[in-house]
């Protein structure tokens, strides 16, 4: 997630917007200190139109199928 946070030149506040939660929040989601919901796992690859088995760490390919 941080990667593509990064690629994408977005802070942890911009995403926290995308998820409508805090940038604390996301922060933790980003560290593994907290588990994202499976909604904010679909908003993200919708998001960064990726798969969500790249965000998972499942695949390389961020393509979506």
């Amino acid at each position: 997630m941080k990667e593509l946070r990064q690629e994408n030149n977005m802070s942890q506040a911009d995403l926290g917007k995308v998820l409508k939660c805090t940038q604390v929040a996301y922060g933790m989601y980003e560290n593994g200190k907290r588990r994202l919901p499976i909604c904010g796992l679909i908003t993200l690859a919708r998001f960064y139109d990726v798969s969500a088995d790249y965000i998972l760490g499942l695949t390389d390919s961020k393509e979506r199928k």
